[in-house]
């Protein structure tokens, strides 16, 4: 009967010991989440889908889903727009 409870109990001890050394520190949770965090808005920004307006040799202005080659001057136009009003006079 005395073995049951010594096995009882070394096994509780056991899974509290194991609970102690994997439960994980807040320091290191909350800096897990901040790395998390940015890693998503970084992936968010990569994931956006943009247009690139150039222009070529020609004179055109061109508007594709790929950047121009390499050495262009472009700008990345957000195909999905912004919440709110936007408003620059200095664009043409």
């Amino acid at each position: 009967m005395q073995t049951r409870w010594a096995i009882a109990a070394g096994l509780a001890a056991g899974i509290a010991v194991a609970w102690w050394f994997a439960r994980e520190a807040p320091e290191a949770a909350e800096a897990r989440r901040d790395r998390a965090e940015q890693a998503a808005a970084a992936s968010y920004e990569d994931a956006r889908p943009v247009l690139y307006r150039w222009t070529d040799d020609a004179g055109v202005v061109q508007v594709t889903q790929q950047p121009p080659p390499s050495g262009r001057r472009f700008e990345k136009v957000d195909i999905q727009p912004r919440e709110g009003i936007e408003v620059d006079g200095g664009r043409q």
